[in-house]
């Protein structure tokens, strides 16, 4: 089994795979399955009508539909070994009927038994949704989990303000919040309680007093015993007061050695001191209201519509983990969960059905731990492995090319463009150089054309990808186009690349690059500042 890894594919395939993933082998589980949400409700469950559309995830993308896919999930929930979920599940379906919805609750009932499987006696799982599946995840997750492992649903305040439909007519609350399900697989697993600071009205409420000398705050709290001596608790005399004590008489006496004892005022009830700065905080309740979600200025935003916040996660892998656990995130989309992971020394895999999304967490990963080395399980090392991926999926092909040619997808704006890879211009102006991507097995000349007419100022350069080797004339009709010059060195107008000479290491003749994706901040340099602070 290996960890620190990034696993490219259908997760039900890859955690079905015990060479990948042996029973009960992961510590614990944070899941954020796309669904797009933002639709209407009421859409959601008419019924599908049509040609029926493969359910697959993309990373922008997110609608699951019924169609064969969710079919064959449906029936390999009957045909599993958990015949409480498919009750479940068919109860679901028969109430609702074959739509986005159950569709999405299908996909997710097959994958949710499976990550019961990998998951430890002792581990844990977060699973983050919306209030518009939320309630039917939490009924799927009884019937994998058991309804007694139920621990909590975490509600995440994750914005104060949000965009309201009231001025189109809306007759609803905004919505500002996601659940977060909290499972264990049985009553031994892992928990270290977070904390919040006290507030300051708390403080100086509870804490009014000043010990002299020291100037530190404390406040009085009663050593009486709860419940007297019918409670077992021992009574004895303390500064001249006889009561039923909390304490043993060998422990009073050693706080009261300590200093620890105070007695306002002679033949007063004594008091305990607690001191402001031996406290741990707040124990942190079901309800997040202190982290909120990402805003355009945050530093760690990288452009992923659906990114959680990095603070999210810790708290999640912080208190239901150890160092050196593994922690799995089966939809890693942009890779929060892994990171939060690396930087809090646990181990960790990430799996996503898009070379868009891998690319991407390869990308933050490295540029948050510089040096760090990335294995990326399933995509193409070899031609073969690039042939077939152009035949089965051809636009996780084209991300795939893009991806290794360090540049961003471009969505396919543009006359048949996939991809730009940004540069910096002699001087400090940015650049950019075009990248179109083929993975046919016949190239043409009018292919070397399409990338030309796509080049302007802004786009000096333009890189046409092959999945075979272009052809002579082709070659010589990129090389037509002239230079481009910068810096005193002349570059290629249009290039030419194989999939061959990418997998031998060769890229593009550029400047110096920019990054493609906004950087994640680097770890180290944060886990100085924290240190210097």
């Amino acid at each position: 089994m290996k960890t620190n890894a990034l696993y490219y594919g259908d997760n039900l395939d890859i955690l079905r795979n015990r060479a990948h993933f042996p029973e009960e082998c992961v510590d614990l589980i944070y899941l954020d399955p796309p669904f797009n949400s933002s639709r209407s409700y009421n859409v959601l469950f008419k019924e599908s009508s049509g040609a029926a559309s493969e359910a697959q995830i993309e990373a922008f993308e997110d609608t699951w539909h019924w169609g064969l896919p969710a079919e064959r999930a449906y029936e390999q929930v009957f045909s599993g070994r958990n015949q409480g979920v498919a009750r479940m599940l068919k109860a679901m379906v028969e109430g609702l009927g074959r739509n986005d919805v159950t569709a999405y609750l299908a996909m997710m009932a097959i994958r949710l038994v499976e990550l019961h499987v990998v998951l430890k006696p002792t581990g844990s799982i977060y699973l983050h949704c919306d209030p518009t599946t939320g309630h039917y995840l939490k009924v799927i997750m009884d019937a994998v989990f058991d309804p007694r492992n139920f621990r909590n649903e975490v509600v995440w305040k994750r914005a104060s303000t949000v965009k309201s439909n009231f001025g189109q007519g809306a007759k609803s609350w905004g919505p500002a919040t996601d659940s977060i399900l909290f499972y264990s697989k049985s009553d031994s697993y892992t928990f270290h309680q977070p904390f919040l600071p006290y507030s300051e009205s708390y403080t100086s409420g509870a804490y009014r007093h000043v010990e002299s000398g020291t100037n530190r705050r404390y406040r009085l709290v009663s050593m009486i015993g709860p419940g007297g001596a019918a409670k077992g608790n021992p009574q004895y005399d303390v500064m001249g007061v006889t009561r039923y004590w909390r304490y043993s008489k060998e422990q009073m006496e050693r706080l009261v050695a300590r200093g620890l004892v105070v007695q306002t005022k002679p033949g007063r009830v004594p008091h305990r001191k607690y001191y402001l700065d031996e406290g741990q905080g707040v124990p942190l309740q079901s309800l997040w209201t202190d982290i909120g979600n990402l805003q355009a200025p945050a530093k760690e935003r990288i452009g992923y519509p659906t990114q959680k916040p990095l603070a999210l996660l810790e708290r999640i892998i912080d208190a239901s983990s150890n160092a050196g656990d593994i922690v799995l995130d089966p939809f890693c989309g942009c890779g929060t969960a892994v990171q939060a992971a690396q930087a809090l020394g646990r181990r960790w895999i990430g799996i996503d059905i898009t070379h868009l999304a891998i690319g991407l967490v390869r990308r933050r990963m490295q540029d948050a731990f510089p040096g760090i080395e990335i294995e990326v399980i399933g995509e193409p090392k070899d031609l073969a492995g690039a042939r077939d991926l152009a035949a089965m999926k051809p636009k996780q092909f084209e991300y795939w090319v893009v991806d290794k040619l360090d540049a961003v997808p471009t969505g396919g704006t543009g006359p048949d463009l996939d991809g730009v890879k940004p540069f910096m211009e002699f001087g400090g102006k940015g650049k950019r150089a075009v990248i179109s991507v083929k993975g046919t097995k016949v190239v043409n000349p009018e292919m070397i054309r399409e990338v030309a007419g796509s080049l302007g100022d802004d786009k000096p350069i333009g890189i046409l990808a092959t999945l075979v080797e272009p052809t002579r004339g082709m070659k010589t009709q990129a090389a037509a186009a002239g230079f481009y010059e910068s810096g005193g060195r002349k570059y290629q107008r249009l290039q030419t690349i194989s999939v061959k000479e990418i997998l031998e290491g060769k890229r593009p003749d550029l400047p110096s690059p920019a990054s493609p994706f906004s950087r994640a901040p680097v770890e180290r340099e944060k886990a100085q500042q924290d240190t210097l602070l």
